[in-house]
């Protein structure tokens, strides 16, 4: 008697040092080193997506409704890594219930699994999944309630200048790290930019780093305007340059683009004895630093690609002429 299929698995090819994956008699190769499991497992869940072809019934598997918005709606969207990284989120909350099954109650449920604000975000992804479903797959036999945990107010978690210093020598082990971690603390950035970043985007002999690349296009509420780079970075980035060569991400690992900081994060940060931060702390660093040195809002504004409005009313207080005029009357 044959025995059963284990489906789709990653198996380690020792040979090679490559994670394949293999389904039944056929293995397909990910392209992905020993030491990149997390690449690999994503492209094992490609596999299987694309085997499978979810019926479009009127209750379907939160997994089924999932799966035919990532694969079918996330490639048009700006969002993709961000929306696929929610609904890796998702899934193992969600992905045996039905559409039925959301409401107030399953959803307060999940939001307890997550922090605040993360779990609107995640809320949000699969409201828009259902959404997607019922236009375009087949209508839900019921609307289903997603409701989302309040918004949470501004995260102003920002590092000292000690904080920073640690950092800086704990993220040194990790050379792309590090280098996000100096990009982020001396241009405020948002980590996509940062990790999308290449080197043509850099002007090393006037010191200008344009935020996004010729052909993109500028989202409303998330500006990228150029930023001037002091000397020291200036310094750097002609070292890190030189060390490159023809690798076209500044932030890279081992030539490759880096799309998560994940396990590295952690890392450095445990060693270097921070809790409480992420990478877009980087960015609340520089604003709050900025406001300290007391530089011009419109100027700090401009430098961080930030509003005026979110730069006064978060970081506001930092600036020592903060009320200075009121506060004596």
């Amino acid at each position: 008697m044959p025995r059963k299929s284990k489906g789709a698995r990653l198996w380690l090819d020792k040979d090679r040092g490559q994670w394949v994956i293999r389904d039944g008699t056929s293995f397909v190769r990910t392209g992905c080193a020993e030491a990149d499991y997390e690449g690999a497992e994503k492209r094992l869940a490609e596999y299987i997506a694309s085997k499978y072809q979810p019926a479009a019934v009127a209750s379907p598997l939160i997994a089924d409704v999932l799966l035919v918005y990532a694969k079918e709606k996330l490639p048009k969207t700006r969002a993709v890594e961000k929306a696929a990284h929610n609904i890796s989120n998702l899934t193992p909350f969600w992905a045996t219930k039905r559409a039925d099954d959301v409401n107030a109650m399953t959803c307060e449920e999940y939001a307890k699994t997550r922090p605040q604000a993360a779990a609107r975000r995640d809320l949000e992804v699969l409201r828009a999944a259902l959404y997607y479903w019922h236009e375009n797959k087949a209508q839900l036999a019921k609307a289903p309630l997603v409701a989302l945990p309040d918004k949470a107010g501004p995260r102003e978690r920002w590092l000292t200048a000690e904080e920073a210093r640690r950092l800086r020598k704990a993220a040194m082990k990790y050379p792309h790290l590090y280098r996000f971690v100096i990009l982020g603390l001396k241009t405020g950035s948002r980590s996509g930019v940062l990790l999308s970043l290449k080197w043509s985007q850099i002007n090393l002999r006037s010191g200008v780093m344009d935020r996004k690349t010729a052909d993109e296009v500028e989202v409303a509420n998330k500006r990228r305007p150029p930023v001037r780079l002091g000397k020291s970075v200036v310094r750097l980035l002609r070292r890190w340059k030189a060390k490159d060569g023809k690798i076209q991400h500044v932030i890279h690992f081992n030539g490759k683009p880096v799309k998560s900081l994940k396990k590295s994060w952690a890392l450095a940060c445990e060693a270097a004895g921070l809790e409480d931060v992420s990478p877009h702390t980087m960015r609340h660093t520089r604003a709050t630093w900025l406001m300290q040195a007391g530089v011009d809002p419109w100027e700090a504004a401009g430098h961080l690609g930030m509003s005026m409005k979110v730069l006064e009313t978060v970081y506001g207080k930092h600036h020592p002429d903060f009320q200075s005029n009121a506060s004596e009357v």
